[in-house]
């Protein structure tokens, strides 16, 4: 039986965790990281926002609080019920002292009508302390890991200065999943020397990992031109020129 959608988007994954409308809210907490402040290199990955380089960048970081709050006042509609999720993306969100990474998510947590957390990482920056913490978390409200991946392949890694191993994002993934913790990964597509072929073999290697979400994002020169809701409008049309759906050969 062919579900009402080609594939499962992050709405529907809401939908199916929460009874109720849920946005996220981006927070940038000042956070660094080792590719940065050169505990593996610096200047960071090649595509890094050089903007984040400067030395005002820290200093115009508001508190959690405050970013929640305008976070919320700034959405152009309002939607009676609705809850949030605080999203740490800015950066490597595990870097840091235990002590101060729980004080930051739970400010988060504390906000009025926040239902969970989601937090932006590297794969090479998570102790087990902190997995146990999340572990921990996640029983009592809804947690997402999200981390960086970007690429299957090794060469490619090395190329763009990311500093971790594809290796080190499998081994991440499977002990955040072990612990009951959602877990998430962020894949680039459009990296340089990736062939059609290695982008399509990205989906065979990710399929055996115990993710929850992927999140896809496009890396074209010299510019993509097209908008969000066009690209989607664009997959879903190939999905159905093609007959297929996510799960097809599980579901049929």
């Amino acid at each position: 039986m062919q579900p009402p959608k080609p594939y499962r988007d992050f709405t529907d994954f809401l939908s199916a965790n929460f009874p109720h409308r849920v946005q996220k809210v981006t927070i940038n907490a000042g956070f660094t990281c080792p590719n940065r402040d050169g505990s593996k290199a610096r200047g960071g990955c090649t595509y890094c926002n050089n903007q984040s380089f400067s030395p005002r960048y820290e200093k115009t970081i508001k508190t959690i609080t405050e970013q929640m709050r305008e976070g919320i006042d700034s959405f152009l509609r309002k939607y009676e019920g609705v809850k949030y999720l605080p999203y740490f993306q800015s950066y490597t969100n595990t870097y840091g002292d235990l002590k101060l990474l729980t004080a930051m998510y739970e400010e988060a947590l504390e906000y009025p009508d926040v239902v969970g957390v989601v937090i932006g990482t590297r794969p090479d920056c998570v102790s087990d302390e902190l997995l146990d913490y999340l572990s921990s978390l996640s029983k009592k409200t809804f947690v997402l890991v999200e981390y960086g991946v970007e690429s299957t392949l090794n060469r490619t890694l090395e190329r763009v200065n990311r500093q971790h191993t594809y290796e080190e994002s499998v081994e991440a993934i499977r002990k955040t999943a072990e612990r009951g913790i959602l877990v998430g990964a962020h894949m680039i597509l459009g990296l340089p020397d990736e062939t059609r072929e290695d982008i399509l073999r990205h989906a065979d290697e990710l399929s055996k990992l115990p993710l929850t979400t992927i999140k896809l994002h496009q890396l074209l020169a010299p510019h993509w031109g097209v908008k969000n809701v066009e690209v989607t409008h664009k997959i879903v049309k190939r999905f159905l020129e093609r007959g297929s759906w996510q799960g097809k050969f599980f579901f049929d």
